[in-house]
């Protein structure tokens, strides 16, 4: 069965998908207009491939979903976030290395 390692989150499948997940979801916040997001995105994918056992993995356009980056008060971006049981577990600001974001995960 081929799994999309990466989902696009929108205020649409955001309750289905994020706050009712079984498993913890990353979420990646981004827009087409931010570098460092640029580098960070590859990355993400990445994890994404290594953990989605585990892990569900998304991505978030705050320009496109700008409600939802209100909800989790998304000042500057790259932002990640983990949500665990539909709760904000941990999130952290600006590019990450991949250990970093993995380190995060075992938290």
């Amino acid at each position: 069965m081929e799994v999309m390692s990466v989902m696009t989150i929108t205020k649409e499948n955001f309750e289905n998908e994020v706050i009712k997940s079984e498993k913890p979801v990353l979420l990646d916040f981004w827009a087409n207009w931010c570098g460092p997001c640029k580098m960070v995105s590859p990355i993400i994918d990445e994890v994404a491939s290594e953990v989605s056992a585990t892990v569900k993995v998304g991505k978030i356009n705050v320009d496109e979903q700008p409600e939802l980056a209100q909800a989790f008060q998304v000042m500057s971006i790259p932002t990640l976030a983990i949500i665990k049981d539909g709760k904000l577990v941990h999130s952290s600001v600006g590019a990450k290395s991949k250990a970093a974001i993995l380190g995060m995960l075992e938290k």
